[in-house]
Order: structure tokens, then sequence, then C-alpha cells
């Protein structure tokens, strides 16, 4: 679309169902190159990505014509895909429904960065349900509480 400028930036969060611990620190070694990939295929861009055992955080950007769903549901299932082809061990593996996801300003993009890189030592002090309670606080978001976790 000539003319069309945009800067579509989300911070992503979703876990792993009844946030299992299934991603071993080996495990996203190989998997977040995957999601990358996934990204590149898919003419998306993912500017950082971390995660502990039970949870992801993706940093990306989109283009004006790709949903926020799509996307989301791209990474989700070719992952989901690929951990069970990989990994014959994690053939009970599955994401969670549903995701989390904040728009990012440009001015703050380092500071997610930061975060997400982080991801390891700030969970040495607080936990997925605490982290994710307080990101929906932060943005504001009305939540059904019989579906949060």
């Amino acid at each position: 679309m000539p003319n069309t400028y945009t800067n579509l930036t989300y911070h992503i969060v979703f876990s792993t169902k009844k946030r299992r611990q299934f991603l071993s620190s080996s495990i996203n070694t190989r998997l977040f190159p995957y999601i990358i990939g996934i990204a590149k295929n898919n003419d998306f861009k993912i500017i950082s990505i971390n995660g502990i055992e039970d949870h992801i955080h993706i940093l990306l950007s989109i283009k004006p014509h790709q949903t926020l769903s799509k996307t989301i549901q791209l990474i989700k299932g070719n992952s989901s895909k690929w951990i069970h082809g990989t990994f014959p061990e994690l053939q009970i593996f599955k994401w969670q429904e549903g995701y989390g996801a904040f728009t990012v300003s440009t001015s703050h993009i380092s500071i997610i960065k930061n975060y997400i890189a982080n991801q390891q030592y700030h969970h040495q002090k607080i936990n997925f349900q605490d982290e994710y309670r307080a990101f929906i606080q932060k943005h504001n978001i009305d939540i059904d509480e019989r579906y949060l976790f």
C-alpha cells in the first residue's frame, strides 16, 4: 500500500496449557529461532523473544494488512506442530487457548526488549499469574475472571 506508514508493535504473552513447565532452556534455545523463522516466512518481524518453562513473551511488529489474531495463530499453530515433531516426548504439549497482546509505543520498545530479555531473573520474584494480572491491570483491560487462568 503506497503512502501507508504504520508502527504496529505488540508485546505478546501466552503460556503453555495449564502452565505446565514444558519449555526448558534447551527447548527454548531451538524454539525461539523457529518462531523467528515463522515470522520471516509470513512477513512480520520478531523484535524480541524470550520466556521460561511455562510461558513466552514476544515483541513483534506486523504490517497493516496482517491481523494480530492470525499472526498469533501462525506462531502458536506452527510452533506447536514443530514441538510435537521435534520432541516426541512432548506429544501432550499445547499452548493456552488465549493470549495477552499489549500495544507498545516506539519510545517504550527498548524498555520492553529489556523486560523480555530478563525473564529468568524477573520470574525469580513473580510468577506468571501475578505478572499477567499486572499487565491486564496496567493496560486497563476488563476481564472475566472465569477465563483468566
